[in-house]
């Protein structure tokens, strides 16, 4: 009896064990990985399939998996940092433990691999872009004027511009798309407002701390960019608007200009057939303390 109970509360205990799983999304890094002899997959689909009945297996256990995405380049350079032998699969379940601490993750709740390896990709290239748009406002140091933290003020600015713009926009969910151009990339953050209720609106946390990362970015580097908005409500047009970014303000476009921007092909220049039921208009004034540029030294 005491040993059949030993092995109840043992199932319970494993029941109750989050697991990580750290996954390998396309098939550049399938084929990196088949370096390791280790590594005893061949077949990227046959490997992703068996992935989804991995998980729909601690599902139905009742256990709560989480998914990382694994980068072969990453884990080579943990493993000569940790003196870890890469052909280890201890190695790789090390690794994973580590993507589970510091790296992008998302849960598995049934969802279709298919789904899930998208939503994944978005999640790291959110943590990669927000990592680096902080990164660079950090560095930039004190004004050598007043002194005072150009990074920081530029993300307080951003941040006070970001509620001023949804407070002033029409009842409806909000998109909004952010891009700053720079080198080495030009850098692009999106976030979505979904309103509730009573007609507050939703955000997501971290897609609102890399929003407001990337805006201060263009703002305190006085890089070339724009912000545009997209509001949806049953029963209406959409309304879409927007701004540039210019000499670390925001400067409204025309509606003729956010109708170009989208109705013309950016590879090609050819013009695009307008979205029906699109209203292309001017933003509302955010009044001139808003717009205006923010640290002027």
């Amino acid at each position: 009896m005491a040993h059949t109970d030993h092995q109840t509360m043992r199932r319970v205990l494993r029941r109750e064990i989050a697991g990580t799983l750290g996954l390998l999304t396309d098939e550049h890094d399938f084929r990196a990985m088949r370096r390791y002899r280790s590594f005893t997959f061949d077949d990227h689909a046959t490997y992703l399939k068996q992935v989804e009945a991995v998980l729909k297996a601690r599902a139905a256990q009742g256990t709560h998996t989480t998914l990382a995405l694994f980068d072969p380049e990453d884990y080579a350079a943990y493993c000569a940092d940790a003196g870890l032998d890469p052909e280890a699969p201890t190695s790789r379940t090390r690794f994973t433990a580590e993507l589970a601490a510091t790296g992008p993750t998302i849960p598995y709740d049934g969802q279709p691999l298919a789904t899930l390896v998208p939503a994944l990709v978005d999640e790291a290239v959110r943590q990669a872009t927000w990592e680096y748009a902080t990164t660079v406002l950090s560095r930039l140091g004190p004004c050598p004027t007043c002194g005072e933290d150009i990074g920081r003020a530029a993300f307080t600015r951003a941040s006070e511009l970001l509620v001023r713009i949804l407070d002033t926009a029409p009842p409806g969910d909000r998109h909004l798309v952010c891009s700053v151009s720079g080198p080495p990339d030009t850098l692009v953050s999106v976030l979505h407002g979904d309103q509730d209720g009573d007609d507050g609106i939703h955000l997501d946390e971290a897609e609102a701390l890399e929003f407001t990362s990337v805006l201060a970015l263009g703002l305190a580097t006085r890089s070339p960019g724009g912000l545009v908005l997209r509001t949806s409500a049953p029963g209406t047009a959409d309304r879409v608007y927007g701004w540039r970014l210019r000499s670390g303000g925001l400067e409204a476009l025309t509606a003729s200009e956010v109708f170009d921007a989208y109705c013309t092909d950016v590879e090609t220049g050819d013009l695009i057939s307008p979205e029906s039921d699109v209203d292309y208009c001017e933003p509302p004034d955010l009044g001139d303390k808003d717009t205006a540029p923010g640290h002027r030294h």
